[in-house]
């Protein structure tokens, strides 16, 4: 089979891995990038990071980098993994490298300078593609043509891979969202079934990071069905996945041109308090609160009349708004209706007033400081906002000095 070639591709342009390559290259080293660079690379979607393999050791790495004006960073050297800082973007070099033992989630290491053992090791046939430095693509576990049928398939035996690595489970129906197509390795998802209970040496920040990448692939509501029938979402989560709710949602959103984004997702597929998904995901506090919002959101449907969807938009803010709506509307499934897609565009349509009043004018108007000002601000704005936003900052005042 011809090999595809990634010679003209804009990924071997930059200038900061150009010199990465020189500078192995100049001690008679041999590197090649490797991995999702390469993937994504010849599937033509965006290269966000670029890993590099070499047959130097670690200290060979740092030694070569600083020689050229570099900065190598030990980011991961019990591993054989330097970060190096070239011309303001870093790459991971890791020395070429074979597991001697694994116990589920680490692995000690031994260098080698075998590349067929290095693509040995790696998790699917789609991550253990190899690129040198003229483009010339190496393949050695058939990942092309895994990847030209979309199909994620563990390297070797899947019950030695996912026993080095469990979390290599949760990463195979991730990838399956984000690349796979509707056929899926029967192989690779009874050993998945088989070893699910190893997901219980994960920690919850890593669960975290793989569950939102997998909500944000363009297969999630499908696999979300997947990982139901194999029993994985109640071994993770606790609980089945809403499937269907969350193919709903981004059939929805696909077809409005929107991007949901994490907590909207997670709001669909887990039937769980804010709480409880905060605490098995360990999410940010940022993602905690906007999921907490858009669960506590009042029921929003396009039955409610327009100074009930003003009010409600005011009080919970475009962004909850946007959340809100589009999770109602993937429930109702009434994907083109355009009574929904007038409601979604609110927030762009609506110019929402700013209550006029401020804490100091309280003070100005003469209400001693205290707990008091506050209380009498909220309630001067719950008029203003029964009213219909129409008050001005006089009236308002006027009524404060009543």
């Amino acid at each position: 089979m011809t090999l595809p070639s990634l010679r003209d591709h804009a990924v071997l342009e930059t200038v900061g891995l150009r010199r990465v390559f020189q500078a192995i290259a100049g001690v008679g080293g041999e590197a090649r990038i490797v991995g999702g660079a390469v993937r994504n690379a010849l599937l033509d979607e965006q290269v966000r990071d670029i890993d590099i393999a070499t047959t130097l050791r670690p200290e060979q790495v740092v030694e070569v980098s600083e020689a050229a004006g570099m900065k190598a960073v030990a980011t991961g050297i019990d591993h054989g993994t330097i970060t190096v800082i070239s011309d303001g973007s870093s790459f991971e070099v890791t020395t070429l490298r074979r597991d001697v033992e694994t116990d589920g989630r680490k692995a000690q290491v031994a260098f080698t300078d075998d590349w067929a053992a290095d693509a040995a090791r790696r998790d699917f046939t789609i991550n253990a593609l190899y690129c040198s430095d003229n483009g010339d693509v190496f393949d050695p576990v058939g990942g092309i043509v895994d990847l030209k049928a979309r199909m994620v398939r563990f390297v070797g035996d899947p019950h030695s891979r996912i026993k080095e690595d469990y979390l290599r489970i949760l990463r195979f129906f991730r990838f399956i969202s984000q690349y796979g197509s509707e056929d899926v390795d029967a192989d690779g998802l009874a050993a998945c079934r088989q070893l699910q209970h190893g997901l219980k040496q994960l920690s919850r920040e890593r669960i975290g990071q793989e569950t939102r990448r997998l909500l944000c692939g363009r297969r999630a509501g499908e696999v979300a069905r997947l990982m139901n029938d194999a029993g994985i979402n109640r071994t993770l989560y606790g609980a089945d996945m809403d499937a269907g709710l969350l193919k709903s949602l981004t059939s929805l959103a696909d077809a409005q041109g929107i991007i949901p984004d994490y907590p909207t997702l997670l709001a669909a597929a887990l039937p769980v308090s804010a709480a409880q998904q905060s605490e098995l995901l360990r999410l940010s506090n940022a993602q905690s609160r906007c999921l907490h919002d858009v669960q506590s959101a009042m029921p929003i449907s396009p039955v409610l009349r327009d100074n009930e969807r003003k009010v409600m938009l005011y009080q919970i803010g475009a962004d909850t708004w946007k959340r809100a709506v589009l999770l109602a509307w993937a429930r109702a499934a009434n994907a083109g209706d355009e009574d929904w897609t007038r409601l979604f565009r609110l927030p762009d349509e609506w110019d929402m007033p700013v209550f006029p009043v401020t804490g100091g004018d309280m003070l100005a108007a003469g209400i001693e400081p205290g707990p008091q000002v506050g209380e009498m601000l909220t309630a001067l704005e719950d008029w203003w906002i029964a009213g219909g936003f129409t008050a001005d900052r006089d009236e308002l005042l006027a009524r404060l000095g009543g």
